[in-house]
Parts: C-alpha cells; structure tokens; sequence
C-alpha cells in the first residue's frame, strides 16, 4: 500500500499522518524485486548516499509479523525495521523505525544517485559556466575564449555534465574541459575519458591552420587524484596535459602535476591459502551442495574469497557463502553459510533448506545460456559471468597465458574506486596480466582498464626493501600471489576484453593517446560469450599510431 502524501513529503523524520503498516511479506518481495530489476542501485538516507548495492549486502528477515532490513559493507552496517514500501518514479521509498525509536522516518533506494531535477541540474551548470569564464579569463588573459559550452552531443559521447571550449591564441589553441563541483565524484573521475575525445574532435573537425597544443582538465579542488595518476600515462608526444583544481567559491585556480599515486587508493590484501580454506569448509560445502540437485553441481563454481570465506557461484552470480566469524560476544570461531542471489544473504538453518532449494532450482531453471535474455537473473552481472566463464579456460583470450595462476578481486581498492580488478594472471613467460572485462558497452574501459594496470605494476615493483630496485619478489609475491612463479620485472600486460559489438567507439581513440610504455590488447568477443569465448578481432598497442 502506497505511503500517505504527507509521509512521503518531508524529509527523514518528518512523517505527518500515520503509516498504515503493511505484511512483512509483501514488504520482503517488494525489496527483493527491486534490488533484483535494479542491482546498481543505491540506499539514501538524509539525502546522502549510505550504501552502493554494487558493493554492499543485505539481508531481509521475517519475524514476529515484522520485516527487519539488514544492510551491511566494509565501512558500515545498519538493522531497520521496514513497515511499508513504495515505489515511484525509479524511487522505492522505506518506511522505517529505527531501534528505540518510535516515529517512523525515510530509507530511499534509487536507481539514479543524481536527485536533481534537470532544471536544477540546468541551472547549476549554467551558473558554473559564467564562474568558469571568469576564471578562465583572468588565469589565461593571452588566450580567446571560444564556444565554452555544455550542449549535449550524443553523436560524440558529450554529454551536459561536462563544460568544454577552446582557447586561442593566434594560430595555436588548447583544448579544454571542466566538471563543476555538483556533479558526483564518479562523473569527475570519468573527466579524462571525455576530455581525450573532445581534443580529439577538434583535431579531427579543424580545417588544419590551428594547431592543438593540448588539453587542459579542470575538475573541483581536492577532487583530482585519480585523474593525475591517469595523466602521467598519457602519451607526452601526441600532446600537452595540463590538469587544474578550481574552488568556484573563492574561483582560485591551481595546477596540478600528474603523478603516480598509485599507492594511495590501494590495499592489498593477502591470498589464502586455497587448499587449507577448502579443506576446513569441506563438511559446510557438502551441505549446501547436498541441496544442489546432482546434474547441477558441475555448474557450481566454488571461489575461496579469503582465508574466512567460500562462495558458491552460478555463472558468476553468488548463491551462497561460507565463512567463519567470532559467535556472539565470545572468541569462540564458528561456521556460518549464507544464501540468496547477488547482494542478498539469508543465514542457512534447519528450518529454511527448502528456500536454498527453492532459489537453487530458481537459479538454473532461469541463468543458463539459452535462459529468456529478458528475466532479471539472466541479466545479473553480466562481467560476472563473463569472468567465469574466462576463469574457466583463458586459451581464447591468448593462449599465451598461464591457466595455473588466475586471480579475481584483487587487489581491493578502497576510497572512491568502484570495486575489484576482474582478473588478474600471468604469462608463460612470467609477465603480470591485468584484464579487464565488459559484457556492455562502456566508454570509461580504457582508463578503467589503466586504473588497474597501475595499481597492479606499482604493487609488482615495491621490492623487499620498498626502494622499487631490480632486486627481489615484489608486493603481490610476498602477499602469497603468483607462488613458484618467477615474474619478469617488465610492466603488466593490459587485456581489455568485450563482446565486439558492445565495444563502444571511443575505446580505439583514447588507446590512441595513452603512452607507448603501456602494452595493451583490445579483445573482441564473439556476442555469444555464454555459450563460448571466441576471439573474433584483436588490437594492439605496437599497431598503433599517434595522433
């Protein structure tokens, strides 16, 4: 039952008339459908983004004729009490209570993170384009500045996030690209990306008298990081690359040298001892796959995650999980499983097998390849499935690859990062290759793909004594990476891979301007990866010419 008007129109906290509750379970099913139609969506509360569905967990329970909401990452957790839902306008709205608290407020699970409307939206940019010619004017009075402007252009991937213009001066001008401080962080990040196609539009669309000297990146003060660790592995030779911070409120402008800062944003977490993890969850593992109907289990790919955990996955989408943990407020360790499709976990009892067996049955009646390619669980993580698949057999992607040594998620990337390197191997002849994967088109993969890959040969070149000399096993070695390999002390290899007709037309021209010290190989697929990878074009970085 929708929410009444004047609980729906305040603010958290500000619920004017009663709440008529509604059963837990259509509560719980209402949830569920959401989080299953909607797996990038995330949870608002107070207007401020609390958990990213991509990355977080949950878990919904059913008792005493109440539906408890169980929400969980790495840097938080919360237990609400859900008493009614609505959803609207790409907006599920949670009528919550808080423990101890008796005035039920308001959880928001989104599917757009920007809650502007595109009049506010409009106005804002508006506003920063006028800060932005100030600025520019008093910080480069020698250069003209021409068609400063946010006008989308679909047709060339420019979109109104995004403010872009030239400067100047005589025969020579630069390219130029800015990103107020309103918009998200993950839309600056992706600045560089956009700023790479609109010097190389002007390029392109010049009539050959000007000449392009570069581009210069203006993002918000504090938020530049990740785009000067990409600058520094930009191409010196095809142009100039100039990144600058600007606080629109006091319109102060500074520049900002590109550097490696691979290590910042970086933890790397040890591997585990694979066998010992499998061997203590033995008895746990056959329980869950007792439930596992027998012509199923081959189609269960079991990953230990960590030194404390297990999962069991169907084409890449996680079903279960084991892992050990402290029992209540003792140091007693204890064995818990956990079920439930993608970010969704239920602890497994005596009492709820028959749900595990339910959702198992669910599973592959609807994840397979010949499965409706409309049904939401067909659609779950595609790069998921993807990587699965390529775990299983690398041969299609280069046949030069060490099957023995594969690894997902790893490192783990904290801050602002979205989440973990796809996959991680080695060559036969001990060179580290990073790979990155997309099942849709993207226009960020390459510089997604670059994150990676400098984090990755960072780790590989921090020696013993952390000098970075030619001498001794690297980070990822000592953290139980790569054992009895020998890797080469050369630069990772760089593997991005995608279906050939999902690889969107911007990948070829960024991989144009990033530096010739990075190997890359861009991997077309054949669009029925489910069934099996087959390579059906590839393209490398000693093809390639600078522009």
């Amino acid at each position: 039952m929708p929410f009444p008007r004047g609980a729906e129109a305040g603010s958290l906290g500000k619920a004017r008339k009663p709440i008529e509750a509604q059963p837990p379970e259509t509560i719980a099913a209402a949830i569920e459908d959401f989080f299953l139609r909607h797996p990038h969506a995330a949870v608002l509360e107070e207007g401020r983004i609390v958990f990213d569905m991509r990355s977080a967990k949950y878990r919904l329970s059913i008792e005493y004729s109440r539906c408890t909401l169980h929400l969980w990452n790495e840097e938080a957790n919360v237990v609400r009490r859900v008493i009614a839902v609505e959803e609207r306008l790409g907006v599920l709205r949670l009528a919550i209570v808080r423990f101890g608290q008796a005035k039920p407020q308001t959880l928001e699970i989104v599917v757009d993170r920007d809650r502007r409307t595109p009049s506010t939206r409009e106005a804002v940019r508006g506003k920063y384009l006028r800060v932005l010619e100030r600025v520019l004017t008093r910080a480069f009075p020698q250069y003209r500045i021409d068609g400063l402007r946010t006008a989308m252009d679909l047709e060339k991937s420019f979109g109104p996030a995004y403010a872009r213009g030239t400067l100047v001066q005589g025969q020579s001008a630069w390219a130029l690209i800015a990103a107020n401080p309103e918009e998200s962080q993950p839309t600056i990040d992706g600045i560089l990306t956009i700023g790479l196609l609109w010097l190389d539009n002007c390029r392109a669309s010049g009539d050959g008298r000007r000449v392009w000297q570069g581009l210069k990146v203006i993002v918000p003060q504090g938020t530049g990081t990740l785009t000067a660790t990409r600058m520094l592995w930009l191409n010196q030779r095809a142009a100039q690359w100039e990144l600058w911070e600007l606080d629109a409120h006091t319109e102060d402008l500074e520049q900002r040298e590109p550097a490696d800062t691979g290590n910042i944003t970086t933890r790397l977490i040890h591997a585990p001892d694979r066998a010992a993890v499998r061997e203590r969850f033995a008895a746990a593992k056959a329980r869950v796959m007792e439930i596992v109907p027998d012509l199923m289990r081959t189609s269960v790919e079991t990953i230990v995650s960590s030194g404390a955990e297990m999962v069991f996955l169907l084409h890449g989408l996680e079903f279960a999980r084991i892992r050990t943990g402290y029992a209540g407020n003792s140091f007693n360790v204890q064995e818990q499983i956990t079920f439930g499709a993608g970010p969704q976990e239920t602890p497994l009892t005596a009492e709820n097998e028959d749900l595990l067996r339910e959702l198992v049955a669910c599973l592959f009646e609807r994840r397979h390849a010949d499965a409706d390619k409309r049904d939401p669980l067909y659609r779950m993580q595609p790069e998921r499935w993807l990587e699965s698949v390529l775990r299983e057999n690398l041969e299609p992607l280069d046949a030069h690859l060490d099957p023995r040594h594969v690894y997902t998620q790893v490192p783990a990337f904290v801050a602002r990062d979205r989440g973990m390197l796809d996959l991680l191997g080695v060559l036969h002849d001990g060179r580290l290759a990073v790979i990155e994967l997309k099942a849709e088109e993207d226009l960020h993969l390459a510089l997604q793909g670059l994150d990676y890959w400098i984090r990755v040969r960072w780790h590989h070149l921090q020696n013993s004594n952390g000098s970075g000399q030619e001498y001794g096993p690297g980070e990822l070695q000592r953290a139980g990476y790569f054992r009895d390999t020998v890797l080469s002390r050369l630069p990772p290899k760089l593997y991005l891979v995608a279906p050939a007709l999902r690889v969107h037309p911007a990948t070829e021209i960024v991989l144009r301007y990033l530096s010739p010290d990075i190997d890359w190989e861009l991997v077309g697929i054949d669009e029925r990866w489910r069934w099996k990878v087959r390579t059906v074009w590839r393209k490398r970085s000693i093809e390639q010419t600078h522009p």
